[in-house]
């Protein structure tokens, strides 16, 4: 087989999706169902800061003063929010747990050691220490 031949077989063999950016911020949708807040779309913005969905969570329902579940890839806020307010929080959580504080690169890990939580950049070999949750 020519390199051509097995190079288009590949590409028809790859499947490319479009889920987010390198990185990117995504804007929540979801709705009310009642007092409630419903982020139906939460398992793919935590994708795409590429951090886990509890911690997020636990971040959110500090902030916006509300407790909250994960059903499936939705998140489930007990009050009325909107999703500006939702966003900005997002926004906040990212600047504070996802960017590095050195380079503002976004190619960062979460690590515990020895009970203390902390911040590593994989891009300039960065560590700060952070504020549990």
């Amino acid at each position: 087989m020519e390199y051509e031949q097995m190079l288009e077989e590949a590409y028809e063999n790859v499947k490319v999706t479009a889920e987010c950016e390198r990185f990117e911020i995504l804007n929540v949708a979801g709705h009310h169902e009642g007092t409630r807040t419903v982020i139906s779309n939460f398992v793919r913005v935590v994708q795409c800061i590429r951090r886990n969905p509890e911690h997020l969570m636990k971040f959110l329902t500090k902030e916006l003063a509300s407790q909250g579940e994960i059903k499936g890839d939705r998140l489930i806020l007990s009050r009325k929010l909107a999703s500006k307010d939702v966003n900005d929080k997002i926004r906040k959580y990212v600047e504070r747990f996802v960017l590095c504080a050195k380079c503002k690169k976004p190619d960062t890990e979460l690590s515990d050691e020895d009970g203390k939580l902390y911040l590593r950049c994989m891009a300039c070999g960065g560590k700060i220490q952070i504020h549990r949750i």
